[in-house]
């Protein structure tokens, strides 16, 4: 694991270590109070000199849980919206345990992997059926930033799950955000976090894909992802 990876691990996974390191500073806090007031308390040489050691190594944890607890943010909201696309969207397949999938089984999980990549129109949008399979929001053509909730429907005969993904005009290198198996009417399809992509024009998709890893049929729509 590069430096990279351990930065995105830190951005990804951000609410957990605030967790750990608060606990350990209360419980680090707690005992730093109680070697405090063991050294004020203490009348004996030997005694002062063991406490103020005491004090000393518990003042110096806490130091350090703050400052580990700044690394993180800063880390999380410095460093890893500044790291290059190609390092936060390193592969084009879809990562079931770091990215949510709502509640795929094995099964689909490993029709979703088996599903070939198609390459994306020469221009405009295609295959969108209102009612049927369908992105309301954003529009075709829109202009979106941060992190961009995605609306519209997916209700199509047969339907197993749906994935989304975003390629780079111009390109067929697809990227898998992340999949569902619950038919969607005018609803939330999914989120894409725009800050990890580099500002550009883009093509987005869903795909519906059938319990025997069939695709059924694909909506595109073209998007301008502008920075914030």
């Amino acid at each position: 694991m590069n430096i990279q990876e351990v930065f995105l691990s830190l951005g990804k996974y951000q609410g957990l270590f605030y967790l750990l390191l608060l606990l350990a500073g209360v419980y680090a806090f707690r005992r730093l109070w109680k070697a405090w007031k063991e050294w004020r308390e203490a009348y004996f040489g030997l005694e002062r000199e063991i406490s103020m050691r005491r004090l000393a190594q518990w003042l110096a944890a806490t130091v350090l849980i703050l400052a580990l607890m700044c690394g993180v943010f800063a880390i999380a909201t410095f460093v890893v919206p500044g790291l290059p696309a190609s390092v936060l969207l390193a592969t084009p397949t879809l990562d079931l345990l770091a990215t949510p999938v709502g509640t795929l089984s094995a099964e689909q999980a490993t029709l979703l992997a088996m599903t070939p990549i198609v390459a994306a129109p020469a221009a405009g949008s295609e295959g969108c059926v209102p009612g049927q399979l369908e992105i309301t929001s954003p529009r075709s053509g829109g202009e979106i930033s941060g992190s961009f909730s995605i609306i519209g429907t997916v209700d199509v005969p047969g339907f197993g799950f749906y994935k989304y993904e975003v390629a780079l005009r111009g390109t067929e290198n697809w990227t898998t955000i992340s999949a569902e198996n619950e038919v969607k009417n005018d609803e939330e399809l999914g989120i894409l976090n725009t800050s990890v992509l580099t500002p550009g024009d883009y093509w987005l998709r869903i795909v519906v894909i059938d319990n025997d890893a069939q695709t059924l049929q694909t909506c595109i729509i073209s998007i301008r992802i502008i920075g914030q």
